[in-house]
């Protein structure tokens, strides 16, 4: 996949997101074993403190750029996120964040609020442009700015919702996090009860793999309402669970074998960022892909996971 450079007037788009989820785990066959929520703690047992109080991003207006509808406030860079919007007459407006590191991510922006957009690479300068739809796949610069990143530590772009993951206080996947929350001893303990919660409780949607809508973005209540999703929504979900109990992860884009497919890595004060983790007997970890573990064996998991090498990353959120 070619890392994708802003062109200064008019250039095709790159519908990296609409692409990618249209042929989104195509290999991932239907089904999930019985289950539902952890047992109790034991009396006794340690007990994680649940949180309360979440993080969300805010566009207070101190720092903005705008022109021709569209708006992006950097008043909170240093927390991870920039908050963008367009309030013009175009139909079909496209984001572009290019990082430090020259990877450029292309989001879809809906028209008349503000949405938030990850900082992820870290520190360092960002272009940040928006593009209205010209013709077909064509887009015009409309608005662009060069934006200075220090971040008040590494892992605030991967505490805060953001479009890919979206919540606010009243979702309901805030509250079924608390509960999970309530239930375990530690952060560990918590992401064990996250993930089986999820892969036993979330079918694979095929219906929704057959025929993905253009610009697909999850909507995690939808999800745990409907009891169905394809990666990209169990990864989303997933990322609110851990991210609104104070726990850094990061939504990761890429390749499972030859299939374009959404997974998730997690870290832990103990061990750091732990790419490779899903646990099957307490102590052995392989990657965190609930999509997969929902949809197959532990057993068969397991060994198409191996050491990560049927992964590749793209894009993480």
């Amino acid at each position: 996949m070619q890392q994708n450079r802003l062109q200064k007037i008019v250039l095709s788009a790159v519908l990296l997101a609409s692409l990618c989820f249209s042929v989104f785990c195509t290999g991932c066959a239907p089904g999930k074993p019985a289950g539902g929520v952890p047992s109790p703690l034991k009396e006794g047992e340690p007990h994680r403190e649940t949180r309360t109080g979440h993080l969300f991003p805010e566009a207070p207006g101190i720092k903005i750029t705008e022109d021709n509808g569209a708006v992006i406030d950097h008043s909170n860079v240093s927390e991870g996120y920039v908050m963008l919007k367009y309030e013009g007459d175009a139909s079909r407006v496209k984001a572009q964040i290019t990082a430090p590191d020259d990877v450029t991510y292309t989001y879809t922006l809906k028209i008349g609020s503000y949405e938030a957009f990850p900082l992820q690479a870290g520190n360092g300068d960002y272009k940040v442009t928006v593009l209205t739809q010209v013709e077909s796949t064509k887009y015009a610069v409309i608005l662009s700015d060069s934006i200075h990143v220090e971040l008040t530590d590494e892992y605030r772009p991967f505490l805060y919702p953001n479009q890919y993951s979206w919540y606010t206080e009243g979702t309901d996947a805030l509250k079924l996090g608390a509960s999970l929350s309530d239930l375990s001893r530690d952060d560990l303990h918590y992401l064990t009860n996250v993930y089986h919660y999820i892969i036993d409780n979330i079918d694979y949607d095929t219906d929704l793999a057959a025929e993905i809508p253009v610009d697909y973005l999850p909507d995690i209540d939808t999800t745990l309402k409907t009891q169905k999703g394809i990666c990209f929504d169990y990864a989303s979900l997933m990322t609110a669970l851990l991210r609104s109990q104070g726990i850094p992860t990061k939504l990761m884009v890429g390749y499972s074998g030859t299939v374009y497919h959404a997974w998730i890595s997690v870290y832990l004060e103990e061990t750091g960022w732990v790419d490779n983790v899903i646990q099957f007997n307490g102590t052995s970890w392989s990657l965190m892909d609930p999509t997969l573990a929902a949809s197959n064996s532990a057993t068969d998991v397991k060994k198409y996971i191996g050491t990560g090498e049927n992964y590749t990353v793209c894009y993480w959120y």
